[in-house]
């Protein structure tokens, strides 16, 4: 792989770890690049329009790489609530494992630049969009009515994306454990 494209990697990958640990605005240029090693050239030689095309790249790394895992685990069980459950065990395993500095950097950066930023607002629903796919998939092969199966797949993401914001405020795992067992819950009430 050629170096420049190694130093574009770099870019999105520290800026996405940035962002979602400090957040969009209180993370600078120089910070990105301190954390990714790249030379200032290389920067605003991939990214010309700066600072906010970088957060939209690193909302579409972060999405595909979210996207990845909840099909890996839509593979690797049977039913919604499985899933579910083992993607907050995941949440709350990296959570741990940054002491509970880190978050969703896709909602960081959303909650700062959009809707006023129209790449990144649109990158972000992209994102939003694939993950619910993702669940609303399990729901329908869970035999929920496909009236029912896309609201449903928005809530469970609504509710795993505050449940992180909550497990990084409490620092503890316990809010995604209620969510997982109250997505449960909801997914037991659409059963005849």
């Amino acid at each position: 792989m050629p170096a420049a494209a190694k130093h574009r990697e770099a870019i999105v990958a520290s800026a996405a770890t940035l962002f979602r640990r400090n957040g969009y605005s209180a993370t600078g240029i120089q910070d990105i690049l301190a954390a990714s090693g790249a030379p200032r050239g290389s920067l605003y030689h991939y990214f010309p329009r700066g600072k906010a095309q970088i957060a939209e790249e690193a909302v579409r790394m972060a999405g595909l790489r979210v996207q990845a895992t909840l099909e890996d685990l839509l593979a690797r069980h049977h039913g919604t609530a499985a899933l579910v459950r083992a993607y907050a065990r995941l949440l709350a395993g990296w959570m741990a494992a940054s002491n509970y500095r880190d978050g969703c950097p896709i909602s960081a950066i959303l909650m700062e630049l959009a809707p006023d930023e129209p790449s990144v607002t649109e990158a972000g629903r992209a994102a939003l969009s694939a993950w619910a796919g993702a669940i609303e998939r399990s729901l329908l092969r869970d035999n929920v009515p496909e009236r029912h199966a896309a609201p449903l797949s928005r809530s469970v993401v609504a509710l795993l994306q505050g449940a992180l914001l909550q497990a990084r405020v409490a620092r503890s795992d316990v809010p995604l454990e209620e969510a997982a067992r109250t997505i449960r819950r909801m997914l037991d009430a659409t059963k005849p």
